[in-house]
Protein backbone atom coordinates (compact mmCIF):
# COMPACT_ATOMS: atom_id res chain seq x y z
CA UNK A 1 0.00 0.00 0.00
CA UNK A 2 1.15 3.31 -1.19
CA UNK A 3 -0.71 5.69 0.62
CA UNK A 4 -2.19 4.44 4.16
CA UNK A 5 -3.58 7.57 4.94
CA UNK A 6 -5.99 7.60 1.77
CA UNK A 7 -6.81 4.06 2.85
CA UNK A 8 -7.73 5.60 6.07
CA UNK A 9 -9.69 8.45 4.91
CA UNK A 10 -11.16 6.05 2.22
CA UNK A 11 -12.52 3.17 5.05
CA UNK A 12 -13.82 5.69 7.11
CA UNK A 13 -16.06 7.55 3.87
CA UNK A 14 -17.27 3.88 3.36
CA UNK A 15 -18.22 2.99 6.29
CA UNK A 16 -20.17 6.52 6.67
CA UNK A 17 -22.12 5.43 3.63
CA UNK A 18 -22.78 1.88 4.16
CA UNK A 19 -24.19 3.32 8.06
CA UNK A 20 -21.73 0.81 9.81
CA UNK A 21 -21.23 1.26 13.75
CA UNK A 22 -17.74 0.39 13.93
CA UNK A 23 -14.63 0.13 11.66
CA UNK A 24 -11.06 -1.30 12.11
CA UNK A 25 -7.99 -0.49 10.31
CA UNK A 26 -4.02 -0.46 10.48
CA UNK A 27 -2.46 1.50 13.42
CA UNK A 28 0.24 3.92 12.91
CA UNK A 29 1.21 7.42 15.25
CA UNK A 30 -0.19 9.69 12.41
CA UNK A 31 -3.25 7.89 12.24
CA UNK A 32 -3.91 8.03 15.68
CA UNK A 33 -3.39 11.72 16.06
CA UNK A 34 -5.65 12.09 12.89
CA UNK A 35 -8.66 10.15 14.52
CA UNK A 36 -7.58 12.03 18.05
CA UNK A 37 -8.24 15.45 15.82
CA UNK A 38 -11.71 13.91 14.51
CA UNK A 39 -13.17 12.83 17.72
CA UNK A 40 -11.90 15.83 19.38
CA UNK A 41 -14.19 18.26 16.90
CA UNK A 42 -17.37 15.79 17.36
CA UNK A 43 -16.86 13.75 13.45
CA UNK A 44 -15.75 10.51 15.44
CA UNK A 45 -18.20 9.05 18.79
CA UNK A 46 -15.15 7.23 19.98
CA UNK A 47 -12.09 5.11 18.81
CA UNK A 48 -9.97 2.22 20.42
CA UNK A 49 -6.33 1.12 20.11
CA UNK A 50 -5.67 -2.54 20.31
CA UNK A 51 -2.29 -3.66 20.24
CA UNK A 52 -0.68 -6.88 19.47
CA UNK A 53 2.86 -8.16 18.52
CA UNK A 54 2.76 -6.18 15.55
CA UNK A 55 1.45 -3.06 14.02
CA UNK A 56 -1.81 -3.37 16.18
CA UNK A 57 -5.48 -1.81 14.74
CA UNK A 58 -7.58 0.82 15.33
CA UNK A 59 -11.46 0.49 15.73
CA UNK A 60 -13.30 3.84 15.14
CA UNK A 61 -16.96 4.58 15.81
CA UNK A 62 -18.34 7.38 13.08
CA UNK A 63 -20.55 9.67 14.74
CA UNK A 64 -24.16 9.96 13.37
CA UNK A 65 -26.95 12.29 14.26
CA UNK A 66 -30.78 11.31 15.09
CA UNK A 67 -32.10 10.27 12.04
CA UNK A 68 -29.17 8.27 11.64
CA UNK A 69 -27.16 10.60 8.87
CA UNK A 70 -23.53 10.88 9.35
CA UNK A 71 -22.21 13.72 10.97
CA UNK A 72 -18.76 14.30 8.72
CA UNK A 73 -20.52 14.64 5.27
CA UNK A 74 -16.95 14.88 3.30
CA UNK A 75 -13.21 13.87 3.75
CA UNK A 76 -10.64 14.43 0.85
CA UNK A 77 -7.18 13.50 1.15
CA UNK A 78 -5.04 16.57 -0.03
CA UNK A 79 -1.53 16.23 -0.23
CA UNK A 80 -0.81 12.70 -1.45
CA UNK A 81 2.65 10.93 -1.85
CA UNK A 82 2.92 11.97 -5.69
CA UNK A 83 1.90 15.54 -5.01
CA UNK A 84 2.83 17.44 -1.60
CA UNK A 85 0.89 20.20 -0.77
CA UNK A 86 2.32 22.34 1.67
CA UNK A 87 1.10 26.13 3.19
CA UNK A 88 2.67 28.98 4.81
CA UNK A 89 0.74 30.29 7.69
CA UNK A 90 -0.59 32.86 5.97
CA UNK A 91 -1.68 30.50 3.28
CA UNK A 92 -3.68 27.95 5.52
CA UNK A 93 -6.89 26.94 3.96
CA UNK A 94 -9.95 27.48 5.14
CA UNK A 95 -12.62 24.27 4.61
CA UNK A 96 -16.38 25.42 3.27
CA UNK A 97 -15.87 29.15 4.63
CA UNK A 98 -15.28 27.70 8.79
CA UNK A 99 -17.86 24.77 8.36
CA UNK A 100 -15.03 22.34 7.95
CA UNK A 101 -11.56 21.61 9.16
CA UNK A 102 -8.43 21.11 7.67
CA UNK A 103 -5.66 18.69 9.34
CA UNK A 104 -2.07 19.84 8.94
CA UNK A 105 1.37 18.23 10.11
CA UNK A 106 3.58 20.72 11.04
CA UNK A 107 6.69 21.21 13.11
CA UNK A 108 4.28 21.30 16.49
CA UNK A 109 2.30 17.92 15.73
CA UNK A 110 -0.54 16.95 13.57
CA UNK A 111 -2.98 19.82 14.03
CA UNK A 112 -6.17 21.40 13.07
CA UNK A 113 -6.21 24.65 10.54
CA UNK A 114 -7.30 26.75 13.50
CA UNK A 115 -4.86 25.72 15.77
CA UNK A 116 -2.11 25.86 13.13
CA UNK A 117 -3.41 29.71 12.42
CA UNK A 118 -3.40 30.04 16.10
CA UNK A 119 0.31 29.03 16.74
CA UNK A 120 1.30 30.65 13.69
CA UNK A 121 2.96 27.49 11.63
CA UNK A 122 2.26 26.32 8.36
CA UNK A 123 3.00 22.40 7.18
CA UNK A 124 1.57 19.94 4.74
CA UNK A 125 -2.37 19.82 4.37
CA UNK A 126 -3.46 15.85 5.13
CA UNK A 127 -7.24 16.21 4.34
CA UNK A 128 -10.28 18.79 4.46
CA UNK A 129 -13.17 17.29 6.73
CA UNK A 130 -16.82 19.00 6.55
Amino acid sequence: MTDPIADLLTRIRNALQAGHEELVCPRSKLKVEIVKILEKEGFVANFEEHKDNKQGTLKIYPRYDQGQNPVMRGIKRISKPSRRFYVGKTDIPRVRNGLGIAILTTASGVMTDADARASGVGGEVICHVW
